[in-house]
């Protein structure tokens, strides 16, 4: 690969806390603007999402430059069609880097998009969120109690009613895929698929301190929103997080 070729990397937190904690990682590959194969194929694709190992990393043809890019998103295993977390976070670095966007073009369809001073929303449907199963728990602390995945396999939500007038939960999820990854911090998705379920907004605080606004709509669509931050690149990093 040249250097005209590369990609670039760029890595945010999404769904940060009030205090600008927490958050999950991402990665953003934007591929070559001159149009080039680099990083094209799914295999290659594929391949790259395992070698940076975040929960998911977003591919953006860079040469797209629309109102509505298409995307692909990525775990270290398996591609997904639909991801709340990579969708709020590509949404904010496009206009991070000067080109906000109307909606993002994933596999599962047209995803709204807007922002709201520092919170980022996107717009999803609670069909593109099958599959991730939720368990209620009595409490909080019956959350935060855990000290891994419960026992069985596929996706899984646990959350508690934090205030339930207040729409607040405390929520964890685990992806129990067997890539390596044992725990998401914040979970796009997964927070859909829990507002549907319930039929409300809701607040939910996730992992070590993110924090999810969801806001159901009357069309049957479902918004995400939260606050994205990027993280510094690291010394020795061959493609930093830049203009």
């Amino acid at each position: 690969m040249t250097a005209r070729q590369a990609p670039e990397l760029h890595v945010v937190r999404v769904f940060c806390g009030p205090d600008g904690g927490g958050g999950n990682p991402l990665g953003v590959v934007r591929t070559a603007r001159d149009g080039s194969a680099a990083v094209r194929e799914p295999a290659a694709r594929q391949a790259l999402a395992a070698e940076l190992g975040f929960s998911e990393t977003v591919f953006v043809d860079a040469a797209d430059g629309g109102a509505s890019p298409r995307l692909d998103i990525y775990t270290p295993s398996v591609p997904l069609p639909f991801a709340g977390h990579p969708l709020v976070g590509t949404a904010w670095l496009l206009r991070h880097l000067g080109r906000p966007v109307a909606a993002l073009r994933p596999p599962a369809g047209v995803v709204p998009v807007a922002y709201e001073g520092e919170c980022v929303w996107v717009r999803g449907r609670p069909e593109w969120s099958t599959g991730r199963r939720t368990e209620e728990y009595a409490t909080p602390a019956d959350v935060d109690a855990l000290s891994g995945p419960p026992p069985g396999d596929g996706p899984l939500y646990v959350w508690a009613w934090c205030d339930r007038g207040a729409g607040t939960v405390r929520a964890r999820f685990f992806p129990r895929r067997g890539d390596g990854i044992v725990e998401d911090e914040a979970t796009g998705a997964a927070a859909l698929a829990l507002t549907h379920e319930l039929g409300r907004a809701l607040d939910v605080r996730q992992g070590a301190g993110s924090r999810i606004l969801t806001r159901p709509y009357a069309d049957g669509t479902i918004a995400l929103g939260g606050q994205v931050l990027p993280v510094p690149p690291r010394r020795g990093c061959p493609q930093p997080l830049t203009r």
